[in-house]
């Protein structure tokens, strides 16, 4: 189901009388689905390009291999992703490989915290985590 993002009023006033909406439903009020941004092991990535209001054009990631990973050096090297360890965010997403915004993912070069938004900007970008000492 599509999601419909248009301000929640309450359906009573204060007195609890009932109000009645002033539209009907718009079509720019309607988002779009998720992108549910997987795992792909054997490196072939897909990305799906929409436009949304105001002309802005975002790229969905569907599946992906690669993330553009930062080092406490400050230069960024592109490397495989193995697997996903944690998502805070939702538990389930880590056993469905599905990368979203502050997951925990296991790279060539170590484990990484994901700091880009894949489902709505085509890429995985990471910040290697420091090792506990």
């Amino acid at each position: 189901m599509v999601l419909y993002h248009k301000p929640v009023k309450s359906k009573s006033s204060g007195s609890g009388g009932k109000k009645r909406a002033y539209r009907d439903k718009r079509l720019v009020h309607y988002g779009g689905f998720q992108a549910m941004t997987k795992l792909q092991k054997d490196g072939k990535e897909e990305r799906e390009v929409g436009k949304v209001k105001g002309g802005i054009v975002k790229a969905k990631a569907k599946a992906i291999s690669f993330a553009n990973l930062s080092g406490a050096d400050g230069k960024t090297k592109k490397v495989k992703i193995l697997n996903v360890v944690e998502t805070p965010s939702n538990r389930h997403y880590a056993r469905e490989n599905v990368m979203v915004q502050g997951a925990v993912i296991e790279t060539d070069a170590g484990k990484a915290i994901v700091t880009s938004r894949p489902g709505q900007q085509g890429n995985v970008n990471a910040v290697l985590m420091k090792a506990k000492a």
